[in-house]
């Protein structure tokens, strides 16, 4: 007996694209005030985030790539945004580059840095 197979076409889910933000946070070190702002902001929907610092023995130095990678680049001290500018001019692009002016007075994780950054980043981040 001939059997004939029947050929179910099954709709292919919608794949809706929705492009990351990426976000770059710099401070001297990438020992407290980035690495925190990182770690705070590392879940926020519709973005990336990383990490880095401006002097050359930080804990992650700051790299012609990860400024290329950026889209939103959240230096802490005018001091960051001068450094940026004037080392990675080649490779600033269209990013948009936003100083906290948040003073190295702070512990990894501490409450309130949290506070401060959640406050002064918030504004600029993708609603979800």
């Amino acid at each position: 007996m001939w059997c004939r197979r029947r050929r179910v076409l099954q709709a292919k889910p919608e794949v809706v694209s929705v492009a990351k933000k990426n976000v770059l946070f710099v401070c001297s070190q990438n020992k407290l005030r980035s690495p925190t702002a990182e770690h705070v902001f590392a879940s926020h929907p519709g973005i990336a985030v990383t990490s880095a610092g401006t002097n050359h023995d930080a804990e992650n130095p700051l790299t012609p790539e990860l400024v290329e990678w950026a889209d939103l680049i959240f230096v802490m001290e005018p001091v960051h945004r001068k450094k940026l500018t004037s080392k990675f001019r080649a490779s600033i692009r269209d990013q948009q580059i936003v100083c906290l002016g948040i003073p190295d007075e702070f512990d990894f994780m501490e409450a309130a840095l949290v506070s401060l950054l959640q406050r002064k980043v918030q504004p600029y981040l993708p609603t979800p």
